[in-house]
């Protein structure tokens, strides 16, 4: 059996404590079976498990020791098929390209956004184009531009998560890797994802196509791309990135790379989010890492690397999400390792004192964990309402391995 590391307590199957003719119980109109509620409470390491279960862990151990990360995907695309958000995304994502393409062998008009974050025309001229796409199919949409920022209803589900051109530099000085990233999560989770690369140089641009649905695999060009089966550090090809502010993050990044270039095949640092772990996801480069990216740099490469067999998580190894301050991404086979390196430095950032909270997420816009927590407020009206029905071995349970849900009727109180 699977051992959650964030808990060690086993309950019995529910079968065992529910009355022999048990009640209907009147869940609320839109509270679901397959909703998280139903899902967050089991242990899914892989091993067979009896019918018990646990907490789940962010991560977790099975019988050969092997670390396995939490998905970050989307369990559910709630109301729209998964195929149609795609071709939405593709479609959105393709529109901008075609604008950066019309404009690449032109003169570029340069502004900052700081001392060396530039800023063109370009970049804001794709952006309206993907947004003219995004919105003429879900008009009632959260949107969220590096450019333009927040757009749009923010009780959505739905946040499109856009850059218009990743790796502005690059684009400026006709350097080849930029790209143009669309990604749309639902309830905090990416469920769709497109990047589309651009590819040779001066005078014979060309593009590269990646694109990704949750649970649907990734595609280059449409056909399906894996992450590379390397699974030794001395023998793989990693890639960074690192931020305008030359802050204690981009110091710790700098020692990093020293020490990652001392033991790898190479570190590149390349310019931009999105190419870098298409790279992964296409298995020509092992893992990338950076701290202080911002959501519309990660909503779509990480779902490509998920899908590609990847595995994602923030660089002290935690679970991510689109909104924190760290991302490392690779193969699979060298995540653990890597983290040998990275994870104490980022746990020595911790130390002094940076902040590693979610950063540019819409305010009240709600992600899975927190519909979580709605569901779990509504499970324990549900108790509250059938407790005379259940049998006492059951309540008694509930109480030692749950009292929020037993003892806190103030909680549960209309």
């Amino acid at each position: 059996m699977g051992r959650c590391l964030l808990s060690s307590t086993v309950i019995p199957p529910l079968r065992t404590l529910l009355p022999s003719d048990p009640p209907k119980l009147a869940f609320p109109k839109n509270f679901s079976t397959h909703s998280a509620i139903f899902h967050y409470g089991v242990c899914t390491t892989g091993a067979k498990t009896s019918g018990a279960f646990c907490t789940k862990a962010t991560l977790s151990e099975v019988g050969n020791n092997k670390k396995v990360y939490s998905k970050i995907g989307a369990d559910s695309t709630g109301s729209i098929p998964s195929n149609e958000l795609l071709q939405v995304v593709e479609a959105a994502a393709k529109t901008g390209a075609q604008v950066v393409m019309d404009a690449v062998n032109k003169p570029r008009n340069v502004t900052y956004k700081g001392l060396t974050d530039l800023v063109t025309d370009t970049d804001k001229s794709s952006e309206v184009a993907i947004l003219e796409v995004v919105r003429k199919n879900f008009p009632d949409h959260l949107i969220l531009g590096e450019e333009g920022g927040i757009i749009g209803d923010s009780s959505s589900d739905y946040l499109w998560c856009i850059d218009p051109l990743d790796g502005t530099t690059n684009f400026a000085h006709g350097y080849p890797s930029f790209a143009v990233s669309v990604g749309v999560l639902f309830r905090g989770k990416p469920a769709a994802a497109t990047v589309v690369e651009f590819v040779g140089g001066p005078m014979c641009w060309n593009t590269r196509i990646f694109s990704a649905a949750a649970g649907k695999g990734a595609f280059a060009n449409g056909e399906k791309i894996h992450v590379s089966g390397t699974d030794k550090v001395e023998q793989s090809l990693l890639v960074t990135g690192f931020g305008y502010d030359h802050d204690d993050p981009w110091a710790t990044n700098m020692e990093l790379f020293k020490d990652f270039t001392d033991v790898s095949r190479g570190v590149r640092r390349l310019g931009a989010a999105a190419v870098d772990m298409c790279h992964v996801a296409l298995g020509i480069a092992e893992a990338y890492w950076e701290y202080r990216l911002k959501p519309w740099d990660m909503a779509a490469g990480v779902l490509i690397v998920e899908e590609a067999g990847g595995t994602v998580s923030c660089m002290d190894g935690g679970k991510f999400s689109v909104f924190d301050r760290s991302v490392l991404v690779s193969n699979g086979l060298l995540h653990a390792k890597l983290l040998e390196k990275i994870g104490p430095a980022t746990e020595n950032l911790k130390g002094k004192g940076i902040d590693f909270s979610v950063w540019f997420k819409p305010e009240n816009y709600h992600t899975e964990n927190q519909m979580l927590v709605k569901e779990v407020l509504a499970y324990g009206k549900l108790l509250l309402r059938n407790m005379a029905s259940l049998k006492p071995d059951f309540i008694s349970l509930l109480s030692k391995s749950h009292p929020y849900l037993i003892y806190s009727p103030l909680i549960f109180k209309n």
